[in-house]
């Protein structure tokens, strides 16, 4: 992965840059203020969020939070799971929704966001963001109904992002870089106070070229934030481009 220092989300208007962000957010507990920061400071395209409020009337919640941040979120049904997606205004939503995967009772619900969505003038990716369960032996299965799911199933370049709730030895990360890249390389997520593990990851299409752009975040913004350290990484959809743009 090549480090590049990156002023903007994406590079701007007419880029063929797409700033892609994941985070664990705790369902806002922290310091919500820190969190905005450090996420403005990243100034995503696409950010795939996990653990944001699940209680049946958080959706305000959320629309106020996405609003804050100068970013769109779609709603819609989440089955009281913590898993949801923002993008910016330069990006083009196709379409969007909210899948719940299989859990034991009275787990907590799990389940993907996705998006459907395009940078002017290229053709379109479909976005996942995702939070794996605890369960070791449900993690993998969850991936591999990830990777089947017919919205995530034509021949669009994909890029999913998320806490994976493993580390890259685990079976869930194996099922998930079959036909993925892992683009973050060894990024350590968590504890975000002092980030020992990575348990958080990036996966994308070979298609989408992954830029490690270099961001000054504020360390005392990352601890207070949430305990999970943000990812985050330009995509080139360069090849995606289409010729008239």
């Amino acid at each position: 992965m090549t480090d590049h220092v990156e002023p903007a989300a994406g590079g701007g208007s007419g880029s063929s840059l797409l700033r892609v962000v994941s985070y664990n957010v705790r369902a806002f507990k922290d310091d919500t203020d820190a969190l905005r920061r450090v996420i403005s400071t990243l100034q995503p395209d696409v950010l795939c969020l996990q653990e944001v409020p699940r209680h049946p009337f958080s959706g305000h919640r959320i629309a106020d939070f996405a609003a804050s941040l100068g970013l769109f979120w779609g709603g819609g049904h989440r089955g009281r799971m913590s898993t949801t997606l923002l993008t910016a205004l330069r990006v083009d939503v196709l379409d969007s929704g909210h899948r719940n995967l299989p859990v034991r009772r009275p787990d907590e619900p799990r389940g993907y966001a996705f998006a459907r969505l395009r940078l002017p003038g290229h053709l379109p990716i479909t976005a996942v963001s995702v939070h794996l369960s605890l369960r070791p032996a449900e993690r993998p299965q969850h991936a591999a109904l990830l990777r089947r799911s017919a919205e995530l199933g034509d021949d669009s370049p994909l890029v999913i992002a998320g806490d994976i709730n493993e580390t890259h030895q685990g079976n869930a990360w194996t099922e998930l870089s079959r036909d993925l890249e892992d683009a973050n390389g060894d990024v350590l997520t968590f504890p975000s106070s002092a980030p020992v593990k990575r348990i958080d990851a990036i996966f994308a299409s070979p298609a989408l070229k992954p830029v490690r752009p270099q961001i000054a975040l504020e360390e005392a913004d990352l601890v207070a934030a949430t305990d999970h350290r943000p990812l985050y990484l330009d995509l080139d959809l360069g090849a995606l481009r289409l010729p008239q743009a």
